[in-house]
């Protein structure tokens, strides 16, 4: 599909995945999907403007809210949807699920469950791509509640201290589960990475994928250039609970006037007309992938312990 602008562009991936996003609400009741679902609906502009500013060779270590960075890096659509339902043609074979997408052919090279995990995983892909010689940024995604563990300080530090070529990427929706950040952290996210001696952007308009792009890109461009790491903050918004498909605003850790301010400037609900005129065959397109996974088989009994080290 050709597009009129770059902005056209990334709406349409961001659309894309809200689309993938809101089937997966639809077919959750069936029990089709087999595992727990943490959905990116609210915060596409994150995971599409900043992989907009990413090269092919760069690689993505990304958190179990991952369906968004998983189609924005380009995973393949059937075998996402495959991959939930459990079933073997998955990304995973069926036994990653939801909270542990990869597609490495595309550069996102892993998912995880556990908060924070992956962060020294994206310190070590940056570290042996310095040994190697290649010219390749490794991103580290995570949300702000991450940013207590650690592990996260200790990647920081390490990174700093070698200059390695890794971004930190932090999509700080103000959420730990149900805790407020305020609640939380007596330190300020940005502040404290500015403490490692690198540069930090904080993106205030994580609903505009264009200054996303922009902000990662000068960051990337930083790295590449042989300064060592970098780290970005984009503020943003989740517009459902937790995990799971509801919104839980009535469990009163946050208010609905908060969602009410950011959809007023999502371009998601400002551009009903191109929406309209892309729905149809995004539509179509996740029909066919929700067709393959149903049709797919189920893992074989030998596979259970197959790839378990």
């Amino acid at each position: 599909m050709s597009f009129a602008s770059e902005y056209e562009r990334l709406l349409h991936a961001a659309l894309r995945i809200r689309l993938v996003e809101e089937r997966v609400i639809a077919l959750y009741p069936s029990d089709r999907i087999q595992s727990p679902v943490h959905l990116s609906i609210g915060q596409e502009a994150v995971a599409v403007g900043a992989c907009a500013a990413l090269a092919p060779r760069d690689l993505v270590f990304g958190t179990y809210r991952g369906h968004a960075f998983y189609l924005a890096r380009g995973g393949d659509l059937g075998a996402l949807f495959a991959e939930l339902y459990g079933k073997a043609t998955g990304c995973g074979g069926g036994k990653a699920g939801s909270m542990h997408l990869a597609a490495p052919e595309v550069g996102l090279m892993g998912s995880s469950a556990v908060v924070a995990s992956t962060i020294p995983h994206a310190v070590g892909a940056a570290l042996a791509a310095r040994r190697r010689g290649l010219d390749q940024v490794a991103v580290a995604v995570f949300g702000d509640g991450a940013t207590e563990q650690g592990v996260y300080h200790e990647s920081l530090n390490f990174a700093a201290l070698h200059r390695l070529p890794v971004l930190f990427l932090c999509e700080d929706n103000g959420l730990a589960v149900h805790s407020p950040r305020a609640a939380r952290q007596a330190f300020a996210i940005d502040a404290h990475a500015r403490g490692y001696g690198m540069p930090v952007a904080t993106c205030e308009e994580g609903w505009d994928f264009m200054r996303i792009r922009a902000v990662v890109g000068e960051a990337v461009a930083t790295i590449r250039a042989g300064r060592g790491p970098a780290a970005v903050v984009c503020r943003t918004e989740r517009y459902m609970e937790h995990v799971g498909i509801g919104e839980d605003y009535d469990a009163g850790y946050r208010a609905r006037a908060a969602a009410a301010a950011w959809k007023a400037r999502d371009p998601l609900c400002r551009e009903p007309e191109l929406v309209g005129r892309w729905a149809p065959a995004i539509t179509a397109e996740i029909d066919a992938a929700v067709a393959f996974a149903e049709a797919s088989p189920w893992p074989a009994p030998d596979a259970l312990l197959a790839d378990v080290a």
